[in-house]
């Protein structure tokens, strides 16, 4: 079973499976189509993708103009940010954070024209994302992550950062 959630973001909702757990350790459904569909997450993945990262690396704000993406974190804790980067959008350069881990098990639906990042906040964490669409670099639009137009909020004053999120490309 999976309980999904709408945000103070249109069209990203928070789902969060249900989790089992006993001496033995944990067991999560992460994924099933039938029921994700039932309850509102209609769409038809194509790839999945992880990155592995240690403690404050911080990547993003990355998304394009028409993939959707099912954001989850398989092992350890990361703070997550998802901007509406739509200009036509009455929600334009508003954001929202969650902290997804691999105790919680949330995930978050990102639409197409958000662009998404996150923060390792545990020593190590693999972050883990579905999409509809394969991966096209030509399309992809990157902000800084400290980008002044949507005064987003970090938890770390230092994070270690890639040259693509040190220079934004939006």
């Amino acid at each position: 079973m999976i309980r999904v959630t709408k945000t103070t973001l249109l069209d990203v909702l928070l789902v969060q499976p249900e989790v089992h757990e006993d001496h033995r350790g944990q067991y999560v459904e992460t994924y099933n189509e039938d029921e994700h569909h039932h309850k509102g997450v209609d769409i038809k993945f194509v790839q999945d993708d992880i990155s592995v990262s240690t403690k404050n690396v911080l990547r993003g704000i990355h998304g394009d103009d028409r993939t959707w993406k099912l954001i989850s974190c398989f092992y350890g804790r990361i703070y997550l940010v998802v901007v509406n980067c739509d200009p036509q959008s009455s929600q334009f350069k508003q954001w929202q954070s969650f902290v997804i881990s691999d105790r919680n098990r949330h995930q978050v639906l990102v639409p197409p024209k958000h662009g998404n990042g996150h923060l390792v906040l545990s020593d190590s964490a693999i972050f883990h994302y579905k999409q509809n669409r394969y991966y096209d670099p030509a399309g992809q639009f990157t902000y800084r992550y400290d980008d002044p137009q949507f005064g987003i909020f970090w938890p770390c004053r230092d994070p270690i950062l890639s040259i693509r999120d040190t220079k934004g490309s939006s």
